[in-house]
């Protein structure tokens, strides 16, 4: 709606609507937070490093990328795939060389964003996707262990060392902590049968601590939180250049995962709302304003969550107020309930990441995959086990190698056409039924590499009712197009514009019904022809000179030429 239009309204109308956007992000940014103090915590742990560091990074990371980043949205915070990152670093360099790191990640993010290489991130195939994410979540099961086990084992660089300790050492475990996890655990799958409204992670970790503290257990606790705001403080050796030349390796590695997955999560966070879609460059740009500061104010590298982001838009959050209130509800949480996440069990926050871990996995992508092709599969697969036995960039770097290798076997030449009016609609067409009606032709394999071509159709034909799509010179789809094709779908379902596929080969066809998406598209929306589909939106059009797919052939390919 222009400003213009907006002024034009009545003052009440105005107001009513602004109270709803405020009363909306309230709600998302006070939920969002309760979600949040518990993963923060335990994000700070699996990372390596204090606490308070995990909260003092939702804050300020939080409100600073809600303000300058590209989604309206979205929820920053500690995470676990960045978790995995630096738990590693901590290790091997320390703390205030991580704050270094941050610093220099944030720096790159900025120069992505300023250089328009947002973009880029929806090139990477839907396998690889899926296989970093599952590495991530075996790696946090796995790196919880001695938590999980109450045991007091010296962190490792990498978490195969770290699970070796913990299962060599499996015979001092602390039966209490064992007990208390178990509790969270529990808590997690069963809570939200009993209320949707408070998260489950929050309900055990309030129980676990609760009975810790009532029968006094002897198991390792979190530690004392400051009782005080983040306040800004300096970084040693900021100025050494010997030091920043052996951070950046590192500091690449935060400034990749850190812009993927923020940019993952503001793309999901685009499919829960038919509100403006998000800017990535601009998100790029926020997330590394949001990382070049946290590292001041004591915090660690941060990322778009995107179980944060999706309780906020599920609790109404509609505008970057909400992110802000994240923070600010965070920040008055920690003046107000610091001495008594002193007592809050390791094993509790243990319990939390395992749960978490488990719903990380990918199960639905899994079984797409095994279906769809099995060399999306292997991809997968070895994205998935470079993550687990190496780490997350190499893993990225050789999914895409493999991905890359299979879209070179298939020779895929994809051209999407949109076919004038005057070569497909028959006699007798109402002017206003051609124009809302959009018919694009497609030739060659749908890839990966076509997801981003189709998405561009609702902005440039904000009119169409129907969308047809020609898939008869279409011989195979892989599994990141089919993902591709559903999100059309439902974007189009979502702003009342039908899909009609016509021309179906038996492989695409197979592939289809394979995966449920036929019946999802419906058997309705599918036809051999493309004038038996226009027909069928409108009966009254004379059909008597049917113009199959096959006609004109030779212009329709220099035009496309």
């Amino acid at each position: 709606m222009a400003t213009s239009d907006i002024l034009k309204e009545p003052l009440l109308l105005r107001l009513s609507r602004l109270f709803g956007k405020l009363r909306g992000d309230l709600t998302g940014g006070l939920t969002a937070a309760v979600v949040a103090l518990p993963l923060a915590l335990a994000f700070a742990v699996a990372s390596g490093v204090e606490p308070k560091a995990g909260l003092y990074t939702a804050i300020v990371a939080g409100i600073v990328a809600a303000i300058f980043g590209g989604s309206s949205v979205q929820i920053t915070g500690p995470t676990g795939a960045m978790a995995v990152v630096l738990v590693g670093i901590v290790a091997k360099y320390g703390l205030e060389k991580v704050w270094i790191a941050g610093v220099m990640a944030g720096i790159i993010q900025i120069a992505l964003g300023v250089a328009k290489l947002g973009q880029l991130v929806k090139f990477i195939p839907y396998p690889v996707t899926a296989g970093f994410t599952n590495g991530i979540a075996v790696i946090i099961f796995c790196g919880q262990l001695n938590n999980f086990f109450g045991l007091k084992l010296p962190r490792s660089e990498h978490f195969l060392p770290g699970l070796w300790q913990s299962l060599t050492h499996v015979e001092a475990l602390n039966w209490a902590a064992v007990a208390l996890a178990v509790v969270v655990i529990a808590t997690n799958v069963l809570w939200p049968r009993i209320n949707t409204t408070i998260p489950g992670s929050l309900v055990g970790l309030v129980l676990a601590t609760a009975i810790a503290s009532s029968f006094h257990l002897n198991v390792p606790t979190i530690g004392t939180i400051p009782q005080s705001l983040p306040m800004p403080q300096g970084i040693p050796h900021w100025n050494d250049f010997s030091v920043i030349r052996e951070l950046i390796n590192p500091a690449l590695a935060l400034a990749a995962l850190g812009s993927i997955e923020s940019l993952l999560s503001a793309v999901v966070a685009d499919g829960m709302t038919v509100s403006e879609k998000h800017n990535s460059d601009r998100e790029l740009i926020g997330q590394g304003l949001a990382n070049m500061i946290v590292p001041f104010f004591g915090g660690i590298p941060a990322t778009g969550a995107i179980a944060r982001t999706a309780v906020n838009v599920r609790s109404g959050g509609k505008t970057r107020l909400s992110g802000v209130i994240h923070g600010v509800a965070l920040a008055i949480i920690v003046l107000t309930l610091a001495p008594l996440a002193a007592q809050i069990p390791l094993a509790a926050l243990a319990g939390i990441l395992m749960v978490v871990s488990l719903r990380m996995i990918e199960w639905e992508a899994i079984g797409l995959l095994m279906r769809a092709t099995y060399s999306d599969f292997a991809v997968m697969i070895l994205t998935w086990l470079v993550t687990i036995l190496f780490d997350l960039v190499l893993a990225v770097e050789v999914g895409l190698i493999a991905a890359g290798a299979l879209f070179i076997k298939r020779m895929s030449d994809l051209s999407l056409v949109k076919i004038p009016e005057t070569e497909v609609f028959p006699p007798g067409t109402p002017l206003e039924l051609g124009k809302e009606i959009a018919v694009y032709r497609v030739d060659g394999p749908v890839f990966f590499g076509a997801a981003e071509r189709f998405a561009t159709f609702l902005r440039d034909e904000p009119e169409v009712k129907y969308l047809i799509l020609r898939l008869r010179f279409v011989p195979n789809m892989d599994t990141t197009g089919l993902v591709a094709l559903e999100d059309i779908y439902h974007d189009l379902e979502r702003h009342n514009c039908r899909l009609i596929l016509t021309g179906l080969q038996p492989e695409v066809q197979q592939l289809l019904e394979r995966t449920g998406l036929l019946n999802t598209i419906g058997l309705s929306n599918c036809f051999e022809t493309t004038t038996d589909a226009i027909c069928s939106i409108s009966p009254q059009i004379a059909c008597s000179q049917p113009i199959t797919d096959d006609l004109k052939t030779k212009e329709l390919m220099e035009l496309i030429d």
